[in-house]
Formats: structure tokens, sequence, C-alpha cells
């Protein structure tokens, strides 16, 4: 029997609080689930920093990524199966999509990317086509099976209809995330009829559309999509550890560049540092490895590095202030000055962070990041764009809602005897009692 079509004597299960349950039959998914990649997931957060301000969301890339495959799994074994428009031909490689698609996530993903350049999907494409074990899975499936695996989670395959499955603006990804970051969080925002969703959807040759008596249940979910980004993604409690993350990785590197004599050489960063970073280093990276440098550095010389790691491990976040920088960058510039006089740098003390989301978009023929948008199968066998049948998802259709914040130390500006003036002064600019 070919690899590929090998199932497991006895059908394998996960326990899942989202999906109950995670089925594995084939040998393929039950392999890729045991390499030294896969589980390096468990020891990266599906949420970064909010676990500082959610404190349930301890969960991983692993849950989500098994969660995603589940969805997947269920989507062509339940609901496309028979069905003239999906090619049972590409089951496998939908399913190894789904579950692999976060696989080159570093630590603290998005803030670990910024500060390094670093892009999570590159090196995804880079363990699927490396030589890993995932590649070794991979090529017994066929020796073309991981270049077509990597295609699909890059978006560039033919195969338009298996990359909606995945990517998409209703795709398994987001399904599960929000119902699994809505559960370890535990806000009620994220949860939607997922099961009514999948009943409705069906396949068409370039992506996956929903039977219109399904609106309502896709209603739901971008309006919960809505909610979870500014209520718990955008929580500003959230983005402040963010904020200090960002600014222990920068002030280690230009220490780095700079020569400075570390009591605790970062050799897990050198590579890094150097812009010379292979995949084995990459892989040697996860959440535990950056949290022993935070713990270790809160003893450093330099008073930066020190301050801001004692900050982040023992949770004495900066506080906020809103912000407008169309109309207040004149304050901003008088705050820069200001910092400076009281001696306090405002390059790492003193920062404004955005946010910014698109709850859902049509397409727009020629710009930037074109969105498929979600089509609506009628009646009489028509397709129709989601926002023109929804009046709720007409109201937000296009509309991108931004959020600006000025993270600042407020301990660092106490009305004490050190520059208690300029002190004063800055703290009426912040508006703070």
């Amino acid at each position: 029997m070919a690899y590929s079509a090998e199932k497991l004597i006895e059908e394998k299960v996960f326990k899942d609080p989202v999906h109950r349950y995670v089925h594995v039959r084939d040998r393929a998914i039950w392999d890729l689930i045991g390499t030294k990649e896969f589980q390096r997931l468990r020891r990266i957060k599906q949420l970064g920093t909010t676990f500082l301000t959610f404190h349930g969301a301890e969960h991983s890339r692993f849950n989500h990524s098994l969660g995603v495959y589940e969805i997947v799994r269920r989507i062509i074994d339940d609901v496309f199966a028979g069905r003239p428009e999906w090619n049972d031909d590409d089951r496998l490689l939908t399913l190894c999509a789904a579950l692999l698609h976060d696989l080159g996530h570093g630590p603290f993903s998005h803030s670990f990317e910024k500060v390094f350049d670093f892009d999570h999907e590159d090196f995804t494409r880079k363990i699927i086509l490396g030589e890993t074990e995932v590649n070794e899975i991979l090529l017994k499936v066929g020796p073309d099976f991981p270049a077509k695996v990597a295609e699909v989670i890059a978006k560039t395959s033919e195969k338009k209809l298996v990359i909606s499955l995945i990517s998409s603006q209703i795709d398994a990804d987001r399904m599960d995330y929000l119902q699994r970051d809505a559960y370890f969080t535990g806000v009620s925002y994220g949860h939607f009829d997922m099961e009514r969703i999948l009943r409705v959807m069906r396949p068409r040759e370039d992506q996956v559309v929903i039977k219109k008596s399904g609106m309502h249940a896709v209603e739901d979910y971008i309006m919960s999509r809505y909610q979870m980004y500014w209520q718990v993604y955008f929580h500003p409690v959230s983005r402040s550890a963010e904020v200090i993350l960002t600014k222990i990785l920068h002030r280690a590197k230009q220490l780095f560049e700079e020569n400075y004599a570390f009591k605790y050489e970062p050799l897990h960063f050198t590579s890094i540092f150097h812009g010379q970073v292979t995949l084995e280093d990459y892989l040697k990276l996860d959440e535990s490895v950056i949290l022993y440098y935070f713990q270790i550095w809160q003893e450093e010389e330099d008073a930066i590095l020190r301050d801001l790691c004692r900050r982040f491990v023992n949770r004495n976040l900066f506080k906020f202030a809103e912000f407008d920088p169309a109309k207040e960058y004149k304050k901003l510039a008088e705050l820069n000055s200001l910092f400076k006089k009281a001696g306090i740098d405002p390059e790492y003390y003193l920062v404004v962070d955005s946010s910014s989301d698109l709850p859902y978009d049509f397409y727009r023929p020629g710009e930037e990041e074109e969105r498929l948008p979600i089509h609506l199968l009628m009646k009489n066998g028509d397709l129709r764009e989601l926002s023109r049948e929804s009046e709720i998802v007409d109201a937000i259709s296009g509309k991108r809602r931004t959020d600006h914040k000025l993270y600042y130390p407020a301990d660092f500006l106490r009305d004490d005897s050190t520059k208690k003036n300029v002190k004063k002064q800055i703290r009426a600019l912040l508006e703070i009692e």
C-alpha cells in the first residue's frame, strides 16, 4: 500500500477542549505530529504576551494546529466527500497543509518577527523543504509532495479551493483560533455556530462558498472576530507587555553590536544578531529559551536591559494614554525632550503602539493584499458577495479601525526629589494625576 493511503490500525484521538476530539487515522498525519519540528510548537504560545492579561491564555500553537487540522478533516470527510467539485486526491495535501500551516512560528511570534525582520511563513517553507523530520515524512508521499504542501501554505498553489480552506476570510484557521482563544481567555466574544457553518459550506472550483441559508451564522462569525480583536488581541495591557518584550530584544541587539560584555553571553541569539541565522539555530528557539535569558538578564550591568527584563518577568508593565499621532505629534516631541531632561531614555520608555484591523473586505482589483470575499450560494445557483445580502456585514465592509496608544513607565514619573519639576511637566502632558 502506498504511504499516502496508509491508515493506522486503530484511530488515534486527542482530547480537545474546543472540538472534543481530534481524530487521526492517516499514517502520514500521525507521523508528522510526532516530528521534533511539530512538537516544538508545544513551546510556542498561541497568543504571545496575552497570558499576562488573561491568565488562562497559556495554550500553544500545537493545540491550534491540531484544531485547524480537525476542522479541515471534518469539512472534507463529512461535508465535501462525494461532491463532484471536490477532488479527493487532494485530501492528504489539504490535511498536511492544515496541520503544518503554523510550523515556522518563532517565540512570541509577531513581536520576535518585527525585531529581527523574520517571516514565519518563510521558516515554515524552509522546515517543509529543508533537511528536517517533517520533510522526510512528506517525501514518503512523493518527491514533489513537500513542495505542493509549501505552495498551499504560501498561497501560490494552483489549487485555490484547498488554499481557501486554510487561508481566506472564512477558513479553518480563523474558526479554530477564535473559539480556542475565547475558551482559554475566558471571554464569550469568540463563540459562533461553527457546526452550522460547516453544514452549509460547499466546494467550488476556486473557493469555499456558503449556502444562503447559513448567512446569519456567518454574520455571527464575522462579528465574533471583530470583538475578539478589540477585546482580546489588541488589549492595551497585552500590547504593553509586547512593547516591553520588543524593547528588550532591541536593547540586547544594540548592546551586542556595541560589544557590550554580557554577564551571560546570549549564545542562542548570536547568529540572529549577526544576521546569519540558520534553520537549525531558529528551531532551537522557543519561549522557554527566551524567558531564560529574560530571567538572567535581570542581573545585567546595563540598567535599561536589567529594568526591562524585570518588568516583563514580574509583570510591572508600562501604563498607557490615548494618543492621536496626526494631532499630537508636537506633544510627542515635547515629551521626548522632557524624558531626556529627566534622564529617561525615550527610545525605550516612551513608545507609540498602533493596532489596526479590517474585519471584512470585498474584492478590490489591483489593490495590495486583494481579499477574496465570502460568497453566498443562492437557491438558483448564483453566487452573491456576502455584503450585498447582509446589512450587518455591509456596515463594516472595508472599514479599517485603528487604535493608537502611548506607553510609558509611570513609576519613573513619581513626584520625588530627582528632576521633580521636569517630571511634573511630563505628568501634566500625560494627564497623570
